[in-house]
């Protein structure tokens, strides 16, 4: 984990002269920043601390374009902690969770976005969404991947998944005008794509054992929760099925005409048209 160096506060003077006991802060901090290792960037992470809280501010942004997660982080630390009422010291703290989003400890991204938004609910970064944005972001990057030895994605657990399209989703309804919508849509019709393979892989599980109400409560969820994918059209025929194999006939037909009406050239559109008939039947 990337951690944050802390510094001993001396609000009285913003002197480039740093005492002994915050040199021994900052040698620490160096050392457990050294322990990010291989998932922080090979980029230059040295530092020379300036006289001013904006100098300092500037640097760390720097190391930030650089992706020197380590280096910038340093520099915002410290902007925080001797510089504490200066408003590069707010900003700091935000730039501290982008360090962290970007060496990868998405989890602590996450808090430090959740505390900025906590603690300055009326900042520009705020308000036009960024954070809320970021930490939905964090989300995203925490998504099982596929590994050819390893299951499918779709097949292992879903809570991050689940995390992301709630604050995603969440994000669109608060943030409607907000300059990152555009890619928020595009981070959540990926999120809604999992969702939906992980649906339809457990309904499969289900049917292909018996279970014909687990396909059913697993379907309607893909439908109401994670509909306009092209997966849309193989739920509701299966939907269709699983009811039918339970009895209850009249939701079969009324989910195989939707199927009929709103696909009408899905090759399943088709199977549910010759299922209809058998019904009438």
């Amino acid at each position: 984990m990337l951690i944050t160096p802390q510094f001993q506060m001396n609000t009285r003077s913003t002197s480039p002269s740093v005492p002994k006991s915050l040199l021994a802060t900052l040698l620490l901090g160096a050392l457990a920043l050294g322990a990010i290792g291989c998932g922080a960037s090979r980029a230059d992470n040295t530092v020379k601390y300036a006289v001013t809280a904006q100098e300092n501010y500037t640097k760390g942004e720097k190391k930030l374009e650089k992706k020197a997660w380590v280096g910038a982080a340093k520099y915002f630390a410290f902007v925080k902690a001797r510089f504490a009422y200066s408003k590069f010291a707010v900003l700091a703290e935000l730039r501290l969770a982008d360090a962290e989003f970007g060496a990868g400890h998405h989890l602590v991204a996450i808090d430090g976005y959740k505390m900025f938004t906590k603690f300055h609910p009326t900042h520009d970064m705020v308000i036009n969404g960024y954070c809320a944005f970021r930490i939905g972001e964090a989300y995203v990057k925490m998504l099982p991947g596929d590994w050819w030895l390893l299951p499918p994605s779709h097949e292992k657990d879903q809570s991050a998944t689940a995390d992301a399209h709630r604050q995603l989703t969440t994000f669109l309804k608060k943030y409607p005008k907000s300059p990152y919508q555009e890619k928020a849509l595009a981070r959540l019709a990926k999120i809604n794509w999992r969702l939906a393979e992980h649906e339809m892989y457990v309904a499969k599980f289900y049917w292909e054992r018996g279970r014909a109400m687990g396909t059913v409560i697993r379907l309607r969820k893909l439908l109401e929760s994670h509909a306009g994918t092209k997966l849309d059209a193989p739920a509701m025929y299966l939907l269709g099925k699983a009811y039918v194999r339970v009895k209850m006939y009249a939701r079969a037909k009324e989910v195989w005409i939707k199927l009929v009406e709103t696909h009408p050239t899905h090759s399943k559109a088709k199977q549910a048209q010759a299922a209809l008939a058998g019904l009438s039947g």
